[in-house]
């Protein structure tokens, strides 16, 4: 015990703070890469009532700061001697963010530094190579979280072009999904409202041939656990660093996800608590840009910016 103790000195921690979900991944540097040791999450939902008013709630606030309070101890446990916190769009854009950062540096003594989308899109590259599912040709990332929605035209070698659009999935729920299951017109409506916010996305790919689009982490696990559930596979996303899917499969998934009503998608394989909600409209993003852009072939990457700022450490 006392041995292992002193080779977890050498841990890094990376904590990313997403709208939906508080990530914590503890690694040890390896010759090759990196050594997982810990992989925390927890469901903050820090952008409930409150992700388009710019304004953490109260209930949400306290959720995130115990998040804080639980990572901290797993810092400790593991004698963490290097640590980076990160947080994207709920906390860079919400008026009471810098009260929830002195609050989380009081309780922890963790320093939250808050970055904007274009770094954010630069460690989700970096995350996304780092798993090695980036083809040879060109690619385009797509990282749907809670507060923002990142683009990135890459090769394996460099970043093209990237942005951040302030699209992510609380805040289209708080926008679009008000019936239980959404409705025709809201799917219309939401469709209408990306072919109005991503013409820059357009405008960009219209000179890239992009030969396939790989989602980053988060619906994208979900919908992988779906479809290999759905076989009856056992199944364990925590042992993929990447994944190929089948396109007809995909589309499948995605008009039986936007279809369901809250208490199917809460009984479905491979749906998890968190992702129960946010689910529909990420599934109608990724629907929508593979139909727009005329995507042919679609993969995953299990590694985001957590592992992207945690390569970057490195």
């Amino acid at each position: 015990m006392l041995n292992y103790k002193f080779e977890m000195s050498n841990s890094i921690a990376v904590m990313d703070l997403g709208t939906n979900t508080f990530h914590l991944l503890i690694a040890k540097i390896a010759p090759n890469g990196f050594n997982q040791i810990a992989h925390e999450f927890e469901p903050v939902k820090l952008g409930e009532g409150g992700i388009n008013k710019g304004f953490i709630q109260p209930e949400a606030f306290e959720r995130g700061l115990k998040a804080m309070e639980k990572f901290n101890l797993a810092i400790i446990e593991h004698h963490v001697k290097q640590m980076k916190a990160i947080a994207t769009s709920a906390l860079r854009n919400a008026s009471n963010g810098a009260d929830f950062i002195a609050a989380v540096k009081i309780n922890t003594g963790i320093e939250i530094e808050i970055i904007d989308g274009q770094l954010e899109a630069d460690y989700i590259y970096q995350g996304v190579k780092a798993s090695g599912c980036l083809p040879a040709g060109n690619a385009l990332v797509v990282d749907i979280g809670g507060g923002s929605v990142e683009f990135i035209l890459c090769t394996s070698e460099t970043i093209l072009w990237k942005q951040s659009f302030e699209i992510g999935a609380a805040r289209l729920i708080d926008l679009f999904h008000r019936a239980d299951p959404i409705s025709t017109e809201a799917i219309a409506a939401l469709n209408t409202y990306l072919d109005k916010t991503l013409q820059d996305l357009f405008d960009a790919a219209r000179s890239v041939h992009i030969g396939k689009l790989i989602g980053s982490a988060g619906a994208f696990e979900t919908f992988t656990e779906v479809i290999e559930l759905n076989r009856g596979n056992h199944f364990n996303i925590g042992q993929l660093k990447s994944y190929d899917y089948n396109l007809q499969e995909l589309n499948t998934v995605l008009n039986t996800l936007i279809c369901s009503s809250r208490e199917q998608r809460t009984q479905m394989q491979g749906v998890i608590p968190i992702r129960v909600d946010m689910i529909v409209v990420a599934s109608l993003i990724t629907q929508y840009v593979i139909k727009v852009l005329n995507i042919n072939h679609v993969g995953m990457s299990t590694y985001s910016l957590k592992e992207g700022v945690l390569v970057s450490l490195m």
